[in-house]
């Protein structure tokens, strides 16, 4: 068995996420306490009472997201003890922050206050540069990224998130995203709007990726215990001066979700497991993996959701 450990990101927030790690750990209860100090709005009473229309700003969010998969990792950790161990990590866009603090590059309380640092700029932008972001399936990467030369003037639109073979997520200005949505619909293919008020991974919030890099040179990244494979280039890194490279730059980047799992599957990983809110990534395992390859694909973001991944994992 070889595991590779998957951490969501924006998009799979709910309200309560993490309250029962909270309520039944006392480490995960301080994982929490740290965020909330280190915040400067009420991140525990948004997570559990919302609203969810304040939750769901960047700003907000991505701490809140990001200490849910922390907690939840947290009760992992606990629960496994020396019995098991993570062959790799890999996070969806924000969730790599998850992943390079599993992996020993980051300390939780940098984790979390980078990722204020990165809501807070990636939402200025958001309101600066307004646009927005729609997945559109059933099309190849290469033949979205042919649809969107050929809307050339339309309006800034890039292909953001390549989720899976046929899922390709889409991020630009609303007038560029509705051509590429007609020009999308007329080829055959499918098209659905997110709720997300920020271009992310596009040219809309590349001037968040200065103002990052500039707020992490303070920050220590240590190398990685455990492989992290990488949004920006699908593989693992080891130097850490690059690795803050990716991470500014991964702001404005396409996330390489496809290849990264393409590419765990290739070196043998054969058991995956979402640590976080929902189960997002899990589905896109059945979209990505080869047919016919054996693998498990599991989720948890409760306690009791965490003992029966253990008891599927045998």
């Amino acid at each position: 068995m070889k595991i590779a450990i998957l951490f969501p990101g924006q998009g799979s927030q709910f309200l309560g996420m993490g309250q029962d790690f909270i309520d039944s750990d006392s480490d995960c209860a301080a994982i929490m306490a740290m965020a909330v100090s280190v915040c400067d709005f009420p991140l525990a009473k948004l997570c559990q009472e919302g609203p969810m229309e304040e939750l769901t700003r960047a700003i907000h969010l991505q701490p809140a997201i990001t200490v849910t998969n922390l907690i939840c990792y947290q009760g992992l950790k606990k629960a496994w003890g020396d019995k098991i161990s993570a062959a790799c990590f890999a996070g969806h866009s924000l969730g790599e922050y998850s992943a390079l603090c599993a992996a020993g590059v980051l300390s939780v309380e940098d984790t979390i206050r980078l990722v204020i640092k990165r809501g807070a700029l990636m939402e200025r932008e958001g309101q600066k540069n307004p646009g927005g972001m729609r997945a559109v399936i059933g099309k190849t990467i290469e033949e979205i990224e042919e649809i969107i030369a050929g809307c050339n003037g339309a309006g800034i639109v890039t292909a953001a998130n390549h989720n899976t073979e046929l899922q390709v997520v889409i991020s630009g200005s609303i007038k560029g995203l509705d051509a590429v949505e007609s020009a999308a619909a007329k080829a055959g293919a499918r098209v659905i709007p997110l709720a997300v008020s920020v271009a992310n991974h596009s040219p809309l919030v590349a001037d968040a990726v200065p103002d990052f890099t500039a707020f992490m040179s303070d920050v220590e990244f240590n190398t990685p215990a455990t492989p992290v494979y990488f949004n920006v280039s699908a593989t693992p890194e080891q130097d850490t001066t690059h690795i803050k490279e990716m991470m500014g730059s991964q702001i404005a980047s396409r996330v390489r979700w496809f290849e990264i799992i393409s590419a765990m599957i290739n070196e043998g990983v054969d058991t995956f497991i979402e640590v976080g809110p929902k189960t997002v990534l899990k589905g896109m395992m059945r979209k990505i993996a080869p047919k016919g390859y054996q693998y498990k694909a599991l989720q948890f973001d409760t306690p009791e959701g965490l003992a029966k991944c253990l008891d599927k994992l045998g």
